[in-house]
């Protein structure tokens, strides 16, 4: 169903451009009522329920906003594919969102994982550096995984930009076993 996530991914983004509202909030309160369906079956199974009116769905979508200070326009999104029985695509049109967003403003995602923590700096000047070699700006998200020693890998789309310690090793060793 590529094209319903599509349909409703876009329009929305074309509310996002259009009411010149903060990408970057909007997109993170629409990824937080997805993690909360995502992790709710009752919520689920109720907006998914074709006996349900939609009213009632819409009600409790409003004490979810209400409680989680959502904006009107994220509100507004998520009554629509309510409305239009489609909570069965809900972590596809965000994800789909997501994607069309980053691509209408320039951005690229970036999955990074590191030895240990980054501080803020760190963080910039990696994301910097990845700005430069992909020619758009950086949406970064950090994991830490001790078994690469040190440095970073970093992974835009579907390339992979390995500067780990244990990448280097790994090349070092296949140097040797070739030139043996």
């Amino acid at each position: 169903m590529a094209t319903v996530t599509n349909t409703y991914a876009r329009a929305f983004v074309d509310v996002v451009i259009a009411r010149h509202l903060d990408a970057a909030k909007t997109l993170a309160e629409a990824q937080q009522i997805a993690a909360m369906v995502l992790g709710s079956r009752d919520l689920r199974e109720v907006w998914d329920n074709p006996v349900i009116p939609a009213e009632q769905k819409r009600a409790v979508l409003d004490q979810i906003v209400q409680r989680a200070g959502i904006s009107r326009p994220v509100r507004n999104f998520f009554a629509v594919i309510i409305d239009h029985g489609r909570g069965g695509f809900l972590a596809e049109i965000v994800a789909q969102f997501a994607q069309e967003l980053n691509q209408r403003l320039g951005f690229a995602e970036a999955s990074v994982i590191t030895a240990r923590e980054l501080d803020s700096g760190e963080r910039q000047r990696l994301e910097g550096d990845l700005a430069r070699v992909t020619g758009k700006n950086i949406r970064a998200t950090y994991s830490r995984d001790e078994a690469i020693l040190g440095g970073a890998i970093a992974r835009v789309g579907s390339t992979v930009y390995d500067g780990s310690v244990k990448g280097q090793l790994e090349r070092i060793r296949q140097l040797l076993a070739v030139s043996s």
